[in-house]
């Protein structure tokens, strides 16, 4: 089934002013094929590569069919790392945005009683790893009861981390009568036989790039002993003087020597790996997507799955020792049929690895030879300048979004008793508001949070300060994004 827009999908008026303000032009082919498939309740397998769309082509379909009344989740995606897992369900709140949804992200090394707190609540999609999950699960703070979409993201990704015990452990706690959305880059014998343990005669879909990341990206190479990578990197960069950058290596230790040099050389510089507090991954990847910094010194965790639009330069400072790993890394640049740019370091003793990687992407990388002496220096003063200069904020997915939202904070929470449909009833008391204008709606301990949509958010706020809420008067203000 062809799709040229959107409003062929037969969405919600609010799903389609969510695709509009995210700046969705029209589907891409991974979307094309998935949308109406969700729609008519079918399972579908996708194999489609990192880049194409995958994340919409299931969020937005689930948005638009989940009830809103339902209070029980109805929704579960499960991701291969709490990255992504932060990532989906920021692309599903935004896309859900107008229908009111609640999302919740649900991953380890993250305090547990927060999330129990967030999934008491009403929550529409619960987006999480597997470990966590089970978690949930078998404390019973994670009610599967009403799933009806089930999705399973990076397959491929959940299969080489050892996850498909814990995917069959979940899917043992859902209603049969579900649908199941599996995607993957690629498609091993394990995934298939897990397909056709937990799907019911699903459609199959498989996407070729029809441009694909070995014509987007210029991938090159340089042979460089083990004691030189530094200086070659250093050189490099100065040449190509990169507006964005990611930097990827084998280990944690080696991401912590690479950062901390390139601190000393005063780069606009953070780093990434799995030995970090969760927060303060979290705190990186959001000021790498926002441009505050130029370059990201990651290990794989920061490979797979990752939207983080206009990376111009990726460097292998370490050669991955799986195939799949240096096409998930080089992805990260050359994103949307942009033109990216990909460099891998090839030490004497890492020979196998790029001829396995040869084979595996059915090209061999062009041999470079390193920039001289004089190239380096000619571009040392335009790189400092750059350097010297803020890099420039970039705004976020779905800020056009709360361009018309205002949320306001009232002083009042469940310890005084508020619930949703005090607020809901308070608001549309007042003239010239409705239930179409009042969004999330978020009830803490000694506080409640309330998204007051199309445009009339201060026109709530004034009348607010002279409404009572609840029978009293509550302090009400606009709240801090």
């Amino acid at each position: 089934m062809i799709q040229s827009t959107f409003n062929d999908c037969k969405l919600s008026s609010e799903l389609l002013k969510a695709i509009n303000l995210l700046n969705f032009m029209s589907p891409t082919r991974v979307q094309e094929q998935v949308i109406p498939a969700v729609l008519g309740q079918k399972d579908i397998i996708v194999k489609s590569q990192t880049g194409s769309g995958k994340t919409a082509a299931f969020a937005i379909p689930i948005c638009d069919l989940v009830d809103w009344d339902e209070n029980k989740p109805q929704a579960l995606v499960l991701t291969p790392t709490r990255e992504l897992a932060v990532q989906v369900r920021e692309d599903v709140f935004n896309l859900g945005r107008f229908k009111r949804l609640k999302v919740a992200a649900v991953y380890g090394k993250y305090p547990f009683h927060v999330q129990e707190k967030e999934l008491k609540q009403k929550t529409h999609v619960v987006v999480g790893t597997p470990g966590r999950l089970i978690d949930h699960i078998e404390r019973g703070t994670l009610e599967t009861s009403n799933i009806k979409y089930l999705v399973i993201d990076e397959a491929d990704e959940m299969l080489n981390m050892g996850f498909v015990e814990q995917i069959k452990t979940i899917v043992e706690s859902l209603p049969q009568e579900r649908v199941t959305i599996l995607l993957s880059a690629t498609m091993p014998q394990d995934i298939n036989l897990l397909c056709r343990r937990i799907m019911n005669n699903p459609i199959r879909v498989e996407i070729e790039e029809q441009n694909p990341a070995a014509e987007r990206i210029a991938q090159e190479r340089y042979q460089v002993n083990q004691t030189d990578k530094m200086q070659l990197l250093r050189d490099l960069t100065m040449v190509e003087n990169p507006d964005s950058c990611m930097i990827f290596c084998n280990t944690k230790q080696t991401v912590d020597e690479v950062y901390a040099e390139l601190v000393t050389l005063n780069y606009s510089c953070e780093k990434l790996h799995g030995g970090m507090e969760q927060r303060d991954r979290l705190g990186v990847m959001k000021e790498f997507k926002q441009g505050i910094f130029r370059y990201l010194c990651a290990t794989d965790v920061a490979a797979r799955g990752l939207d983080i639009e206009d990376i111009s330069l990726v460097i292998n400072y370490d050669i991955p020792h799986e195939c799949e790993s240096y096409v998930h890394r080089i992805g990260r640049t050359g994103r949307v049929n942009k033109l990216g740019k990909a460099m891998t370091f090839v030490t004497e003793n890492e020979t196998k690895f790029l001829e396995d990687i040869h084979d595996y992407i059915g090209k061999e990388i062009l041999l470079k030879e390193r920039p001289d002496e004089e190239t380096v220096r000619q571009s040392k003063q335009e790189f400092m300048a750059k350097i010297k200069t803020l890099p420039e904020i970039k705004a976020s997915k779905g800020a056009q979004l709360s361009t018309e939202i205002m949320k306001i904070h009232v002083n009042a929470g469940k310890k005084t008793k508020m619930r949703a449909v005090d607020i809901v009833g308070t608001l549309c008391s007042l003239q010239g508001i409705t239930a179409a204008d009042i969004g999330i709606i978020n009830i803490l301990d000694v506080s409640t949070f309330v998204e007051i949509l199309n445009d009339k958010g201060e026109q709530v706020l004034q009348a607010l300060q002279n409404t009572p809420i609840k029978g009293r008067l509550r302090k009400v203000s606009k709240a801090e994004r």
